[in-house]
């Protein structure tokens, strides 16, 4: 598809911000990794050949007796016996000495075991989800090492692991609320401007009233009712996100609405809703975008506001918020309160250098040399 002129300066002008290029391409590098997490940081194997069959535990669920075992729940493929049936090709000598034979297999140091190896497993990068309980000696949470690069959480999970996830969960978050949330205030705020009279009055007094509500005690009088839920957390975000855009499209709109081609339009009988969005709210778009940057940062930030007052996802998610809570709790694992901070202080940081550049590019008194 084409771009038109504008949309190709903008394009131009983008591409010179190096910074929100850069950002850009760090960023989003980061999140699409993100999107294969369970293929990075899983306690499941990517790939098992099991008696010539190939088979992907990470995309479908295995029982133990799939492998040759004696339970229908899910095998648990660190486990000896798990690793040692694969190997084995399913031999019910693995329950006798799972070690002993697992390690003759592995080496081939018997050639007739050797000869009845049938198995092999393509572990992810980190074997660990971002629930999974490390099992390391010592107390948790655990330091840094050479198999937890970034240490463990007081109830030992991969901090690593954790972190690649909740990357993810915040990044979806704040796409979604932030997406909703500019729907809704981009509309209230462009049917306000353009209309005014009794519609500009009557909803400016509603979002007042709406405004002054305390948002976050009804956020943790919700959660407390209804249960930790992402969705639920989505929703009540946005239900107090939205007026966040109104003020600066409404104030574009009135100040578009008296032009001359807006009155030319309108003389040529175009219809309200096609003068609002398809020629009036083009020039609204720099004052929009410039707000993006804070509505983005604010919804992540209130999620690990939540999660750290205990009020967000449930403690099994993969939440940033939690990790800075644990760091909170635990002041003698340093690890935890770094790797929170600069986690935050990195993902925080692209996105703002990359809505200046978006900015800079809708600016038309922008120029770069």
């Amino acid at each position: 598809m084409r771009l038109s002129p504008l949309n190709q300066r903008r394009w131009r002008n983008f591409k010179r911000n190096r910074r929100a290029v850069w950002s850009l391409i760090i960023l989003g590098t980061c999140f699409i990794l993100s999107l294969f997490a369970e293929f990075i940081a899983n306690d499941k194997p990517i790939l098992v050949s099991y008696r010539g069959e190939l088979r992907s535990p990470v995309l479908s669920f295995y029982s133990e007796k799939d492998f040759g075992g004696d339970f229908a729940t899910e095998a648990i493929y660190s486990s000896i016996e798990v690793k040692c049936l694969i190997v084995s090709g399913g031999a019910v000598e693995c329950f006798d000495d799972p070690e002993g034979i697992y390690e003759t297999i592995t080496t081939g140091s018997t050639p007739e075991v050797e000869d009845f190896a049938k198995g092999w497993m393509v572990w992810p990068v980190i074997p660990y989800s971002y629930d999974t309980i490390v099992d390391v000696r010592g107390v948790a949470p655990a330091p840094p090492s050479d198999t937890n690069l970034l240490g463990t959480d007081d109830t030992k999970r991969d901090v690593l692991a954790r972190v690649i996830y909740g990357f993810r969960l915040s990044i979806f978050f704040a796409m979604m609320v932030v997406g909703v949330s500019s729907i809704i205030g981009i509309v209230a705020g462009a049917v306000q401007g353009y209309f005014g009279g009794w519609v500009d009055l009557g909803f400016q007094r509603f979002i007042e009233i709406w405004g002054g509500m305390p948002s976050l005690y009804v956020m943790i009088i919700l959660v407390a009712i209804l249960g930790k839920s992402f969705w639920l957390l989505v929703f009540i975000t946005v239900l107090f996100g939205w007026p966040a855009l109104v003020g600066v499209v409404r104030a574009e709109f009135l100040r578009a609405r008296n032009f001359e081609y807006v009155r030319a339009a309108r003389a040529l009988g175009v219809s309200d809703r096609t003068i609002m969005f398809r020629h009036v709210l083009p020039n609204a778009m720099v004052a929009t975008v410039t707000m993006l940057p804070f509505l983005v940062t604010g919804a992540i930030a209130t999620l690990a506001s939540l999660d750290f007052l205990g009020f967000g996802l449930p403690s099994s998610a993969p939440s940033l918020g939690d990790l800075t809570l644990q760091a909170k709790r635990n002041l003698q694992a340093p690890w935890l309160g770094f790797t929170a901070f600069f986690t935050f202080a990195f993902m925080l940081s692209l996105l703002v250098f990359i809505f200046e550049g978006v900015r800079d590019a809708f600016d038309p008194r922008k120029t770069f040399s």
